[in-house]
Parts: structure tokens; C-alpha cells; sequence
């Protein structure tokens, strides 16, 4: 199991707390320090099951400065979030073929075997 976490997110605080009183081992990627490639983004996507829009914060600030009204094809989307790993909606909780956002934080009791 693994959640795209940040320290300083309250939902993802809670997320990871969450995982951990169920006694589940998890790793823990601090996305900000080591931010997910375009592929790794590829994949979390697709065990999402969402498009490229749904990863994003649209209330960030360099979200609402650099693209918001523009046109983006997914791809250019995904490279946005590699290039500003801000963006992405946290806290992502991969477990095997499955993933969920952790907002609110008890959605990942769905994926917790």
C-alpha cells in the first residue's frame, strides 16, 4: 500500500492515521519531495479511474495563474502536475490495482483489504 502524502495536509494527516490504526503497513511518498514522473501519473490515473481534471486542485494558486480557461489535452494536464506536483489532489492511496483519494479521509477503507 502506498499514499501520495503531505505533511502539512490535514486530510492527508488523517488518511495516513486512518491506514495506520488499521494496522495496515504503508509506504509513504511525500510527493512534494519526490514528485510522481508522467508515467507513474499514467498509472495512478488509470487505477483512479479518472481523467487528468479530476487529479486537480483548481483553488492553487499557480493552477489559477498558468492554466485555468485554457484548453489542455490530458497529457499537457499530467505534465502539469509533474512540473507542479502542487496541483494534485492528495492524498492518493494505491493499493495494488486499486486507488483512492482520500477526501474525505474514510474513503480508504475501500480499498484496505
Amino acid at each position: 500500500m502506498k499514499i501520495y502524502h503531505n505533511t502539512r495536509c490535514r486530510k492527508s494527516r488523517q488518511t495516513l492515521t486512518l491506514i495506520q490504526e488499521k494496522g495496515k503497513e504503508v509506504e509513504i511518498i511525500e510527493y512534494l519531495k519526490s514528485p510522481p514522473t508522467f508515467e507513474d501519473l499514467k498509472l495512478i490515473l488509470e487505477k483512479l479511474a479518472i481523467s487528468p481534471i479530476d487529479l486537480i486542485r483548481h483553488k492553487e494558486e499557480i493552477w489559477k495563474e498558468e492554466y485555468k480557461g485554457r484548453e489542455l489535452k490530458n497529457n499537457e494536464i499530467i505534465q502539469a502536475i509533474v512540473n507542479h506536483p502542487k496541483i494534485m489532489e492528495r492524498p492518493i492511496v494505491i493499493n495494488g490495482m486499486k486507488a483512492i483519494i482520500g477526501r474525505p479521509p474514510e474513503n480508504v477503507l475501500e480499498i484496505i483489504d
